[in-house]
């Protein structure tokens, strides 16, 4: 199990980004949560095996080919304190 930080940037707003990477994240089993950033990227925090998380990472920029310019994804061991993919505010 690892955690993933992800950031990723380009017309990810206002597209239904956030919607989508919860019900993915959810269908993978992954725990963590997505939000909005003032600067206009979205963030990402997952947890799982690492093979969920870059299923989710290939399913979201396939899903958004054209939208997404830039991903940014930094990896740690997990700390297994979350425990459902939830929106964040």
């Amino acid at each position: 199990m690892i955690q993933a930080h992800i950031h990723y940037s380009g017309v990810v707003q206002g597209v239904g980004f956030r919607f989508t990477v919860q019900r993915q994240a959810a269908a993978l089993h992954l725990t963590g949560w997505v939000k909005n950033l003032r600067d206009g990227r979205v963030e990402i925090l997952a947890e799982g095996p690492q093979e969920n998380i870059e299923q989710l990472c290939r399913q979201i920029e396939e899903y958004y080919h054209g939208h997404v310019r830039n991903k940014e994804i930094a990896f740690s061991p997990a700390q297994g304190s979350l425990e459902d993919f939830d929106i964040a505010y």
